[in-house]
Order: C-alpha cells, then sequence, then structure tokens
C-alpha cells in the first residue's frame, strides 16, 4: 500500500484531504515560512508548498509527500484623483501586498479594514514528491470583499477568530458573509488544499482518488 504523507499540521487541509477517500498520515514540516525578498506571492506560495514536502521527506523518504501553501494578495486599486471613487472609464493605479496571519485581534481588524470593498488574490499551491521526483500545481482565487464596516468587522471577529488565518477569515465558516463575490476554479483552494490539482497530480503517480 502506498504510504501517503500530509506535510501539514492544519486541521483544515486534513479534513480536506479526508474528502478524497485515501489512506494518508500528518506530519508537521519544521519550516521558515518567511517570504524572501522581492518574492512574489505566487512564487512564495509554490516554494512553500515544495519546501514542507522536502522537509518531511527527510524523515521519511519512503513515502509518497503532499505539501502545500496559500499566500494572500491584496490588490487595492485607487483612482488618480483620491476625491473621486474609480469607475468603468476612470484610470487607476494597483497596488498590492501580501497578507500574513494576522496573529492578534488588532491586526486582524486592520486586514478586513483594509479589505473592505477591495479584491484578494489567493494564491494556493499544492506539491506531490516521491523518490526525489516533484509536481506542483497552482490554483488562483480572487475573492471580492463587500464594503464591510466596523460593527460587522468585530461581530466576526468575535464568532470566528481567525487569527491564524492570511487575510483574517475562515472561508469554510462564517468567513463566507464578508464576500460580495469569489472566482475560482476550484472551491476547496479557498480553504487551503486545492482537490481538483491534487487529485491529478496523484493519478499522475497512480493514485487513485475514485
Amino acid at each position: 500500500m502506498q504510504n501517503l504523507i500530509l506535510a501539514s499540521s492544519s486541521s483544515y487541509r486534513k479534513s480536506l484531504l479526508e474528502r478524497l477517500r485515501i489512506s494518508f498520515t500528518c506530519v508537521s514540516p519544521d519550516l521558515d515560512e518567511r517570504a524572501h525578498k522581492k518574492e512574489s506571492a505566487q512564487a512564495q506560495a509554490v516554494r512553500l508548498a515544495s519546501e514542507k514536502a522536502q522537509a518531511v521527506a527527510l524523515k521519511h523518504p519512503e513515502a509518497t509527500i503532499i505539501g502545500s501553501d496559500q499566500v494572500a494578495e491584496l490588490c487595492t486599486v485607487e483612482p488618480k484623483d483620491p476625491h473621486l471613487k474609480p469607475t468603468l472609464n476612470q484610470s487607476s493605479d494597483q497596488s498590492s501586498r501580501i497578507l500574513g496571519k494576522p496573529g492578534n485581534h488588532q491586526r486582524a481588524v486592520e486586514q478586513l479594514s483594509a479589505q473592505s470593498g477591495q479584491m484578494v488574490k489567493f494564491y494556493t499551491a499544492v506539491t506531490v514528491l516521491a523518490q526525489g521526483v516533484s509536481s506542483s500545481a497552482l490554483d488562483i482565487t480572487e475573492v471580492t470583499f463587500r464594503d464591510l464596516t466596523s460593527t460587522e468587522i468585530e461581530s466576526y471577529l468575535k464568532a470566528d477568530t481567525p487569527y491564524n488565518c492570511a487575510g483574517s477569515f475562515k472561508a469554510e465558516s462564517l468567513g463566507i458573509s464578508l464576500f460580495e463575490s469569489v472566482n475560482s476554479s476550484d472551491p476547496s483552494a479557498l480553504i487551503g488544499l486545492p482537490l481538483i490539482k491534487l487529485s491529478q497530480l496523484l493519478r499522475d503517480r497512480d493514485i487513485q482518488t475514485a
């Protein structure tokens, strides 16, 4: 039987992988997840997914390892005239910044306030590594947040306490109520593990998921 390991301590990723009804164990990777200088959000997600798998493979070289990582990027659109809201015909400047895990209430308030009425891109990468050979895939999910009041933000944070989640929300819980729209080819990716792409990577290794 194939020895399959999910390189994660995340209960969310564990629950997602269980949907595929395959036997696996979880091993937490010991990894520095800080971004590299001038590294894009996309590159960071792919690198960390691969490094998580490699870290676990050092202690379990005989296993097939699944590594995954998600990086959130806030895309802020601002009109050239700061006193006007952008329209279809008005030029605007777009800036972006990577959103980490807030870690505390105040930072979560700041993140959600910044995301109010804006779009956030979530880059969710997955790597499958076996016998030194790895393959990776990436899903990009675009989430547009509705305009959020300070009262709504405080109420949500009290209910979900998403302080260990990039972007300060839990999509699998009440966080979905903060959204105006979601654009994705894989609905599981936003929660942390792109199952459609992972299933294909596993089938490429003759590991059947159905």
